[in-house]
């Protein structure tokens, strides 16, 4: 199916997530994939923020890895039409966002970079705390952070792990639906543009408590392993055709 909707299930834990999400209060700012299912993620488990008028940006390069039919969004016209009413922001949703060519192309390293780009672009908002709403496989990238990659398939609902800023819903991804973790972004002297981020202690605490955080040679080897098995299940491809 092309650009699903949230499923009544998926309405369900939206409303879950807006219970048990403790720093609605602190939240300055939303931004989403412009998916629908996320836009719609967004409107929904972040309610309070919503109704006090906090801005929901829809931001093209936090969108869903594959090519996959379910993994590409409407076109932009089809979205303003849809959204018409909504205080949903898509100002950066152009024509050609959803065409899975270029730097929108299921590639690794054209993903990385929009990865990069979305980090970028968030470290040089004015807004300090701000939740995304995102994609499993997009969130490695994004996260740079490969640790149990392959964990979810999406057949079994996976046990809540709270955490605070990300979510995201999960295909080949380390990522529960709808969970959330905290990140700070990589002080700017220890950074190389980048715009690298690293998961806060709260965070990690309350997913892995005092487990031995893997090194960057374990990390590394975890992002070939992924992108391997992502190429072999078709949610990637070598290079555009």
């Amino acid at each position: 199916m092309h650009d699903p909707s949230l499923t009544p299930k998926g309405e369900d834990e939206c409303q879950q997530l807006c219970q048990r999400f403790p720093y609605h209060q602190s939240i300055e700012l939303l931004v989403a994939s412009p998916l629908r299912r996320t836009i719609y993620t967004a409107l929904l488990s972040f309610q309070p923020e919503v109704e006090r008028g906090v801005q929901l940006i829809a931001l093209p390069e936090v969108q869903e890895t594959s090519s996959l039919p379910c993994d590409t969004g409407s076109d932009a016209e089809i979205l303003k039409q849809e959204m018409k009413g909504k205080p949903v922001d898509l100002t950066l949703v152009h024509d050609g966002w959803n065409g899975k060519s270029g730097r929108w192309a299921p590639i690794g390293a054209a993903i990385e970079e929009r990865a990069r780009q979305a980090r970028q672009w968030l470290k040089a908002r004015p807004e300090k705390e701000i939740v995304v709403v995102t994609h499993g496989g997009l969130l490695h990238y994004f996260t740079e952070d490969w640790t149990e990659s392959g964990t979810f398939d999406g057949k079994n609902d996976p046990p809540h792990v709270s955490a605070r800023v990300l979510l995201t819903d999960p295909v080949g991804t380390g990522w529960a639906n709808t969970e959330f973790r905290s990140y700070h972004f990589i002080e700017a002297e220890e950074d190389d543009g980048n715009a690298s981020m690293t998961e806060t202690a709260e965070s990690s605490h309350r997913r892995r408590g005092t487990e031995k955080p893997l090194t960057k040679a374990e990390r590394l080897q975890l992002r070939e392993t992924a992108m391997k098995t992502w190429k072999s299940q078709g949610f990637q491809v070598e290079s555009e055709v």
